[in-house]
């Protein structure tokens, strides 16, 4: 783990922390950014929605359960950087295959533990979100002043388009499990491996596709070359203001009324196509804990988020777009942000969490069996909810 070479943690604003190198000894910058998840720190490292970000940890130990070769929602870790404070010294679980600073040094992942993520966490919910840099070893030897302008000169999260870069190179398919009911394309903006399996384990056969591919490639990307019996929009990193390529092919999807779903970053592109507009939000929601009411049936769910991005709306409000009526049908409880869209005139809906449940609770693994309603021909509007009611609750925050 590295634990006697000395590290030092910079903030764009100047403000510094020391402790000592955990994983690959060198330097890296990104953006700080806190999850405040107690468990799943694998399936947060090999999220891609995380490429460019620093993740600080808010629970004091990590890596008490190693690292397995299980649980990982990518083929690599994304995060730019790693900041614990007291990082387990020997995994203690019959699933672990090594421990986790020596799977963040194999990977290339710099990071820094012994430093109080507590003060580290205070400081980013006061200023926001900022750049970050993580030095150890020889780097963190470098005048302070240099350090600084190292973090300072990194690019800017706003305006950074990223999906490509995390996205498949090829398509591949995720076959249905026992017999197919549906084909649904699913556009990878930084798709978890979860969330296919999700979908194919209620009998969809998902097409998975780059996020670089055309209108006309998703439109002959179902079962047998023809078109898919819907439309599937991932997670991902990046500014949702800049990803023009793919809100116009949402936007041609929802002109063509096939059936769509989106989560996290998808929901953010749903938003753009209908006309709403996007904002960064001063820290971000990330962790696998955040409360999140559903307007239509008044149920709160405890949900898994990692977005810095978000829709511009109120609870409840319902807007007209050029494919109907729309309306914000979820809404964080911890600060009012808009959790969800859903097309009244049009089948289309999305939310800003992750329902897979990869790491993270159950609440919202209903989502899915709502989208195989609307393949079945279930209007939008009367999506049902998971009593198996129809969603009949009167709007409103």
């Amino acid at each position: 783990m590295n634990a006697r070479v000395p590290a030092v943690l910079v903030l764009e604003d100047g403000r510094t922390f020391h402790g000592q190198a955990y994983g690959r000894v060198g330097q890296t910058v990104g953006e700080a950014v806190f999850s405040t998840g107690m468990t799943g720190y694998q399936e947060t490292l090999t999220d891609p929605s995380y490429h460019r970000q620093v993740v600080v940890m808010t629970a004091p130990h990590v890596g008490n359960t190693g690292y397995n070769d299980e649980d990982q929602e990518s083929g690599r870790i994304w995060v730019a950087g790693y900041v614990v404070r007291d990082p387990a010294r020997v995994p203690s679980s019959w699933r672990s295959r090594r421990g986790l600073g020596e799977e963040l040094d194999a990977q290339g992942v710099v990071g820094i533990s012994g430093v109080d993520t507590r003060a580290l966490t205070r400081h980013l919910r006061e200023r926001g979100a900022m750049k970050v840099g993580v030095f150890s070893g020889e780097a963190a030897e470098r005048p302070a002043a240099e350090l600084l302008r190292a973090v300072q000169d990194a690019p800017d999260m706003v305006g950074t388009d990223l999906a490509s870069l995390v996205s498949t190179d090829e398509t591949y398919v995720v076959p249905a499990v026992g017999e197919r009911r549906f084909s649904v394309t699913a556009v990878d903006l930084g798709i978890k491996s979860m969330t296919p399996h999700r979908l194919a384990e209620r009998g969809i056969e998902v097409t998975v596709v780059p996020s670089t591919a055309t209108l006309e490639e998703v439109l002959t990307s179902g079962a047998d070359g023809g078109a898919p019996d819907g439309v599937f929009f991932s997670n991902g990193p990046g500014d949702p203001a800049a990803a023009t390529h793919e809100i116009e092919v949402l936007q041609g999807v929802l002109e063509r009324r096939i059936p769509f779903f989106g989560i996290c970053y998808g929901n953010q592109l749903l938003g753009r196509a209908l006309g709403f507009g996007t904002y960064k939000l001063k820290y971000g929601h990330r962790g696998i804990n955040q409360p999140v009411m559903d307007l239509a049936t008044r149920k709160v769910e405890v949900t898994a988020h990692n977005h810095g991005f978000a829709v511009e709306g109120k609870a409840g409000e319902v807007r007209e777009t050029p494919y109907g009526r729309a309306e914000v049908s979820h809404v964080g409880l911890n600060d009012g942000v808009v959790e969800g869209l859903r097309c009244l005139d049009a089948p289309a809906f999305s939310v800003q969490y992750h329902p897979e449940a990869a790491a993270g609770p159950h609440d919202a693994s209903y989502l899915f069996d709502r989208f195989v309603d609307l393949l079945s021909g279930t209007p939008a509007s009367q999506l049902l909810d998971t009593t198996g009611k129809t969603d009949t609750t009167e709007k409103g925050a």
